[in-house]
């Protein structure tokens, strides 16, 4: 079985067959338009360890005999790589269908066609997604219907916190997503 390599010029040595579907190329799937940012990803990180600790303490119990405390820190351990995975998947994500905004209980998908306008305002935001508010800047949206729409990005969540470049990037791509796919009105 040949294993493909890149040389240093940056040619691949496999034969292109034209075949491959690459994944930026699949317009349809959801994407993020951001990288998750340090916190979001550190945060994800320390979950994965503890559930690591979990799995090791289900197997000392496991080989001890104890089959019913095995059982429930196996389900305390896959509890938490499901937050692990769920918070590494909150944010925003786009596709030609419309934008997602994924939360770590609910996800709510809005077409291209029910949103009004999207803007950056300076208000109020949550810091880390905690009870405390910080001045800060918030991409919101307006639905059609002249409805607000919840926040879809601030500059102190776990993403951007101290990474203002990266959200005005992301704030970018977002319109840049919804002046490509919002229908023009006649």
């Amino acid at each position: 079985m040949p294993l493909p390599f890149l040389t240093a010029d940056g040619v691949s040595d496999v034969d292109d067959d034209g075949d491959e579907i690459l994944a930026h190329a699949d317009q349809d799937r959801w994407r993020r338009p951001y990288r998750p940012g340090p916190w979001r990803v550190g945060i994800g990180a320390l979950l994965l360890l503890l559930s690591a600790f979990m799995l090791l303490a289900t197997m000392i119990v496991a080989f001890a005999g104890g089959w019913g405390g095995a059982l429930v820190c196996l389900v305390a351990a896959l509890a938490v790589v499901g937050s692990a995975v769920q918070t590494l998947r909150i944010g925003v994500w786009v596709s030609p269908a419309g934008l997602r905004r994924v939360g770590f209980f609910v996800t709510r998908t809005t077409a291209w066609s029910e949103i009004g306008e999207l803007r950056t305002v300076q208000q109020p935001v949550r810091w880390l997604g905690l009870p405390r508010t910080v001045q800060g800047q918030a991409l919101t949206m307006g639905a059609q219907d002249g409805a607000e729409a919840p926040v879809l990005l601030t500059d102190h969540n776990a993403d951007f916190l101290s990474r203002t470049e990266a959200f005005d990037r992301a704030a970018d791509t977002v319109g840049a997503w919804a002046d490509e796919y919002r229908p023009v009105a006649a």
